[in-house]
């Protein structure tokens, strides 16, 4: 009886320690607020390296941003996954006229990110690479790299695997809108990308040879078994690109919008884009790219303050983001201190029975 209380006691804590862990990275997002007016290279082909062992789930390799070079490839990785958490990718939506980057994140479920095939389990909707059951997550080997040696919780599950590599949802990529469940798991209460994952990207951004205008397409590192291992014998490259590589006709700095020139990029969050809309949408903005209005041109100062304006409104809204995650992480935070607290009484009531309980 002891011993089971004490397994209790280990348990919560266990899980209260991943989620204050889980908190303290709530209001960090990998690439929040990046828009720009070129859209993402298609995804590379590549192999998944072999799973590291229990506990570990796969975060599928993506496009990032930087404003000097312009897009880089994040490899793909195995992450210490948040005991009984998915994750759900990031993705890139057109929307205002503008590819906007929606950050991935943990959740309870895998909701909506554009409907991109990233592969390994993920694509397009949802996750089939495998599940939780209770503590410990299951694999399924039909899609994902596992050694049976390593990892004894497998179980085989036919997925249908397609070869769309496009990279982005919107006219021209993925033209697919969330369902009403995946709308419903995005309101959920979730967290941002772990630090592991953030130093990756990071380490990412550091190496010349994955970006695009380097590696046209294809990688030198597309996949590694650990997150910012960049070298050695779990290192997967490319085998191709997704598709043929054309070279921006800007530089980063032309393409990139700054904040208070995505209006659309919300609509994109919330409905993952409508096609007709954004049609329509990028219809006015290459028509009005070389020229302004006579209007716009004879009142200059109404143009100023309508671009701040707009900045105003992006700061505004960003902060009520940053809020509503500060919120979400004071809540996690608090829902582990009360079941920690909770597990502390049970064990000290059992102690006290224990304790009356006469000898045999």
């Amino acid at each position: 009886m002891k011993r089971s209380v004490r397994w209790l006691v280990l348990g919560v804590l266990m899980v209260s320690v991943s989620v204050l862990s889980l908190s303290t990275t709530s209001s960090a997002q990998i690439g929040i607020g990046i828009s720009v007016r070129i859209g993402p290279p298609a995804l590379p082909v590549y192999a998944q390296p072999m799973c590291p062992g229990p506990g570990y789930l796969w975060t599928p390799g993506y496009w990032a941003w930087n404003d000097d070079g312009g897009y880089y490839w994040v490899p793909g990785t195995w992450v210490v996954a948040p005991v009984g958490m998915l994750w759900t990718p990031g993705y890139w939506g057109w929307g205002g006229g503008f590819y906007a980057w929606h950050p991935g994140y943990w959740g309870r479920h895998v909701g909506f990110y554009g409907g991109i095939n990233y592969g390994f389990g993920y694509g397009g909707v949802g996750f089939f690479g495998g599940e939780w059951r209770g503590g410990a997550f299951f694999y399924n080997r039909s899609v994902v790299n596992v050694n049976v040696v390593n990892v004894r919780n497998v179980y085989n599950r036919t997925v249908v695997v397609n070869n769309v590599h496009t990279s982005f949802n919107g006219p021209g990529g993925i033209e697919r809108s969330p369902s009403r469940e995946e709308e419903q798991y995005g309101r959920e209460p979730h967290t941002a990308a772990l630090a592991a994952q953030t130093e990756h990207e990071h380490a990412a951004s550091q190496n010349r040879q994955l970006f695009a205008s380097e590696n046209h397409g294809r990688p030198a590192v597309a996949a590694t078994a650990r997150p910012g291992e960049f070298s050695g014998r779990n290192v997967e490259r490319a085998g191709s690109a997704g598709a043929p590589y054309r070279a921006p006709k800007m530089s980063p700095q032309e393409a990139r919008v700054q904040p208070g020139g995505n209006r659309g990029s919300s609509d994109m969050a919330r409905n993952g884009g409508n096609s007709q809309r954004n049609s329509e949408m990028r219809n006015n903005q290459s028509s009005n790219r070389g020229q302004m209005s006579s209007r716009e041109n004879s009142n200059p100062n109404k143009q100023q303050r309508a671009a701040q304006k707009q900045d105003q409104q992006a700061q505004r809204q960003q902060q009520r983001l940053a809020q509503v995650r500060q919120r979400q992480a004071q809540q996690q935070q608090r829902q582990a201190q009360a079941q920690q607290r909770q597990a502390q009484k049970q064990a000290q009531a059992e102690q006290k029975r224990n304790a009356r309980e006469p000898r045999r």
